[in-house]
């Protein structure tokens, strides 16, 4: 790694240094994020400039990325959409699906993501996959919830899915998106059950757990694998596959930002404890446990 001894860095040493690619300190310094002077066509870094650059940025500003948008994205969730609308943290949110939050968030489009990426190999959620991408970066992982999800079908079918998985078989089934982690739940649950994809009759994609639900009050499927709060809620039956955790991936510079402590602090908070009580099929016990803690 380079020390800082000479009197210029070149891009592969200012990126071996801040342990990022090559790709983002071109980004960093197309957007006069970092200090730099182009000489011949080349990009030359003055050592002294980013060492006081470093010391400005040690109070929890990063060097991955550029300064992030004030939204929160990633995999959509009644309780959290509710928990940010009523904290007050004025977040705009983009929700479609875990790993189009996770793209957002490396590009800087968002300050925080919601996630559930299952790692049947580890039994695990999320953590392996934050790790491969954001091991270097100034990120934490933590849990919002654990929920209860199934299959959600008509009150009055529940007895022929008691099979589970394995009643889907010729049914008109509602997908998720691609890179949603239902989708990659589902898609998981038919490989073990040993269910090829041409055996189901798949409807257009929901692209939230609410147009999940919707489509079966609504007729248009038989059923999705969905939340057992959205199925109460729409007075819908129920079939329970497994527990799976929600996490949240923030920004740690955004962390201690006044919207990102607005919403932390709600979520602490009795209010939001009595919504939790009061909806279905949710364990915030462990809110706040960090499960990875980046840089």
């Amino acid at each position: 790694m380079q020390d800082l001894a000479t009197p210029f860095l070149t891009t592969r040493e200012l990126a071996d240094l801040l342990r990022i690619k090559e790709r983002k300190v071109y980004e960093l310094a197309a957007a006069d994020a970092v200090p730099c002077l182009r000489v011949t066509g080349k990009l030359l870094f003055p050592a002294r400039e980013i060492e006081a650059w470093l010391a400005h940025h040690t109070t929890g500003n990063d060097a991955w990325s550029t300064e992030s948008a004030q939204v929160f994205a990633g995999s959509h969730d009644p309780l959290l959409e509710w928990a940010l609308r009523e904290s007050g943290a004025d977040l705009a949110t983009h929700f479609d699906g875990s790993e189009n939050g996770l793209d957002r968030f490396a590009d800087g489009g968002a300050l925080a993501t919601a996630l559930h990426l299952h790692e049947p190999e580890l039994d695990d959620w999320n953590v392996t996959t934050v790790a491969r991408r954001f091991g270097h970066a100034p990120v934490v992982l933590v849990e919002f919830a654990w929920r209860e999800r199934g299959l959600i079908v008509a009150e009055s079918e529940v007895a022929t899915y008691a099979d589970g998985i394995a009643a889907l078989r010729g049914r008109r089934v509602v997908p998720r998106q691609p890179g949603a982690g239902s989708q990659g739940v589902l898609d998981h649950l038919l490989h073990t059950a040993g269910i090829a994809a041409n055996e189901l009759d798949f409807t257009p994609p929901a692209r939230t757990e609410t147009d999940a639900a919707l489509a079966i009050l609504e007729g248009k499927a038989d059923a999705a694998l969905g939340l057992l709060d959205l199925a109460r809620r729409y007075r819908l039956g129920f079939v329970p596959l497994l527990r799976e955790r929600f996490d949240l991936l923030i920004d740690r510079r955004a962390w201690f930002e006044p919207p990102m402590q607005s919403f932390l602090a709600f979520c602490r908070s009795e209010r939001f404890r009595e919504k939790a009580a009061e909806s279905f099929g949710y364990d915030i016990s462990g809110f706040g446990r960090v499960h990875f803690n980046g840089g």
